[in-house]
Parts: C-alpha cells; sequence; structure tokens
C-alpha cells in the first residue's frame, strides 16, 4: 500500500542529504511504532532549530548512534507533527514540503496552517 500525503496524493520523498524519515529510507512514512508522527517534511530554520533547542530537542548536535547527522538551516527533515505545530503557534514554524508531508500530521494541525508554509 502507497502512503498519502496530506493532499490525498502519493507521499513523495523528503531527502537523502541528510537521509531522513522514521525509517531512514528518505521519506516521511510512519508506523504504530513512531508515537512522536516523525511526518511532517520540513525545510528547517536556524529559528526553528533554536526553538527545538530551547525546548530541549537539540537537532543540530550529530547523534551517530542514531544514525542522525544533525541539522543545519536548509535540511529538509522529517519533523514530529506536534513539534511543528508547537513551532508555528510560536511563531517559527518551518516551510513545508506539503507533496512530501504525510496524511497523519493531519492529526496534529490543519491542511490550512500547512499550506500556509508551504514552501517553494
Amino acid at each position: 500500500m502507497t502512503a498519502a500525503n496530506v493532499l490525498g496524493g502519493v507521499l513523495e520523498y523528503c531527502s537523502d542529504d541528510p537521509v531522513t524519515g522514521w525509517f531512514r529510507d528518505g521519506c516521511c512514512n510512519s508506523d504504530a511504532n513512531d508515537r512522536g508522527r516523525h511526518v511532517v517534511c520540513a525545510v528547517v530554520t536556524a529559528e526553528f532549530l533554536a526553538f527545538s533547542l530551547s525546548v530541549g530537542n537539540d537537532l543540530t548536535t550529530p547523534r551517530p548512534d542514531h544514525h542522525f547527522p544533525g541539522l543545519k538551516p536548509g535540511d529538509r527533515w522529517c519533523l514530529c507533527a506536534t513539534r511543528w505545530e508547537e513551532a508555528r503557534i510560536a511563531g517559527c514554524a518551518p516551510d513545508v514540503v506539503i507533496a512530501a508531508t504525510h496524511a497523519r500530521a493531519l492529526e496534529a494541525t490543519a491542511l490550512g496552517h500547512l499550506q500556509a508554509h508551504a514552501s517553494e
């Protein structure tokens, strides 16, 4: 079965540099074990990375033991849907690649919010 994006189409690829996704397959796929719902394909910014660090999630420091390279502004990354929504409310949500954002993101935020932050 093919995963759907928030628009109901086929979920597109998010990133292979760095390789992202719950399954580290480059897509924002998810399953029942993904309690954080890493389903929003975002283009991270310095402002978002600082916000994430301020709420206890350091996304810039490499963690080789978790196959995590550390992020820099401009990287595409499958973010937790609830973290993206927190950042939106705080006014620092990164842009979103709509076609690469899994339909499960709609469990945490509205389609209109994602579309308002759509990347080019």
